[in-house]
């Protein structure tokens, strides 16, 4: 990759970032997108990888991946709950290690 692209793709990790009580998270929702993915199902399989080396590191899988519901809209006004997971600084990490990368490195 060259330079430019990791400055691009690092200043848009960043400004997905946001805060839940007082913690600087990130939704695994716009983690999919960020990272190549098209389908959540795909996704959840890496965050499942990410949650086990989480756990192998001893650390406290809800403490990195807690799950949370976001509302979304659809057409015609309408809106629909959907589960999402909010990611740590740590556990974006766990996930990009756990992600496929060619589809990461072929996407952007």
């Amino acid at each position: 990759m060259k330079t430019e692209e990791i400055k691009q793709l690092f200043e848009q990790f960043e400004s997905a970032a946001s805060e839940i009580e007082g913690i600087e998270c990130w939704s695994a929702r716009e983690m999919q997108t960020l990272l190549g993915y098209s389908k959540w199902e795909n996704f959840e399989k890496v965050i499942q990888k990410a949650k086990e080396a989480c756990k192998n590191a001893g650390e406290e899988v809800n403490d990195h991946f807690p799950d949370v519901r976001k509302t979304i809209a659809m057409p015609k006004s309408a809106e629909k709950e959907i589960v999402d997971v909010a990611l740590t600084r740590y556990a974006c990490y766990l996930v990009a290690q756990n992600g496929d990368s060619r589809k990461f490195f072929t996407n952007h």
